[in-house]
């Protein structure tokens, strides 16, 4: 009997070892000259976490589902032909907000005259911890929100974990903002977890826009290459999905023909929930619990207060996969909840 249970448990043993040793490695790499971290899926890059001084706030970009597809604009940091050439201050994923105390952290960019409005910056001060693992790392971060006249009015600590389940690439953000001073959040469309993504993914055009081409910006007009559709948890889908709110929003269509998802999902804990859906035809994505006015035609207003010393915490999740189907997704928003 004793040696049938012995035998067992190595049996058990052995098996635990196989399966977590089947999940690649996710590995993230500093590098602290260059003001960023490497995270890798095995030898395939996933995304970087950028800090540069040149950035207004650090971003992940670029972003890759599997098999090395970028999903997210090359322009303006390493433009690809095609890229429109709009709204500088969206690069990658990042999170910030339109109005903090009478400031905007959602438009400022080195591109912008900052003596026409007050812009915020979010500085990252640094990396507080990682940590490796098969199939699932994390990295947590230390940063700061200035006022335009560079003084502090915000703590965050976001945690960042990096995971995959199957085909899923999967990016937790837990971001913890703490009131330096009495904070205003004024009700805002402009916020607040956003993703840029790759012209392919954009929904069609009814007219030309301006592209980035090797011999300079033109003005184009090609739906050819586009397959972007939206489509959320409540079954709205394209363009319609702007100003409404549910759990959860996918944005699907292919890149060099291969088919790519990503879906943003909100979460029950987060002021707000579920937040309105900031997402345009052109390639902003993104989830904002804190506007209301201007996505109901004024009929709500949330302005939120937070209390010096107070901490308020958001959480997302994004998902990036060849193809997600909408079971799928409610399985991901279903396990999301219980953190």
């Amino acid at each position: 009997m004793i040696k049938r249970l012995l035998l067992f448990w190595i049996i058990y043993i052995i098996s635990n070892q196989c399966f977590s040793q089947d999940l690649p490695q996710i590995s993230i790499i500093q590098n602290p000259v260059a003001k960023k971290a490497d995270i890798f899926i095995g030898a395939e890059l996933f995304t970087s976490l950028l800090y540069a001084d040149s950035l207004k706030k650090p971003v992940l970009y670029p972003v890759n589902a599997p098999g090395n597809i970028t999903v997210t604009r090359g322009w303006p940091l390493l433009p690809k032909n095609g890229d429109q050439v709009d709204h500088p201050h969206q690069i990658g994923v990042w999170f910030n907000y339109g109005d903090v105390n009478g400031a905007d952290y959602w438009n400022n960019s080195t591109s912008i005259d900052t003596n026409k409005k007050a812009y915020g910056t979010i500085k990252l001060n640094r990396i507080v911890s990682t940590k490796n693992g098969n199939g699932k790392a994390q990295l947590v971060t230390s940063s700061t929100w200035y006022n335009p006249k560079r003084m502090a009015v915000l703590e965050e600590i976001t945690t960042y974990t990096f995971s995959i389940n199957d085909n899923d690439r999967i990016i937790d953000r837990k971001t913890a903002l703490k009131a330096i001073e009495d904070i205003l959040f004024k009700d805002n469309k402009e916020g607040l977890f956003a993703i840029r993504v790759a012209r392919e993914l954009e929904h069609p055009f009814a007219k030309a826009v301006k592209v980035y081409t090797p011999q300079g910006v033109i003005p184009l007009l090609d739906n050819e290459k586009l397959s972007g559709k939206y489509e959320s948890s409540e079954g709205i889908m394209g363009e319609d999905v702007f100003a409404t709110r549910s759990n959860w929003l996918k944005l699907s269509g292919k890149i060099t023909g291969k088919p790519v998802s990503i879906a943003m999902i909100d979460h029950p804990k987060n002021i707000g929930y579920p937040g309105y859906w900031f997402a345009r035809g052109y390639g902003l994505f993104a989830n904002n619990p804190l506007g209301a006015e201007a996505f109901t035609n004024g009929k709500e207003t949330l302005n939120f207060r937070l209390a010096k010393g107070k901490t308020v915490v958001f959480r997302h999740r994004l998902v990036i996969s060849n193809e997600l189907k909408n079971s799928r997704i409610e399985q991901l928003s279903n396990s999301f909840k219980t953190q």
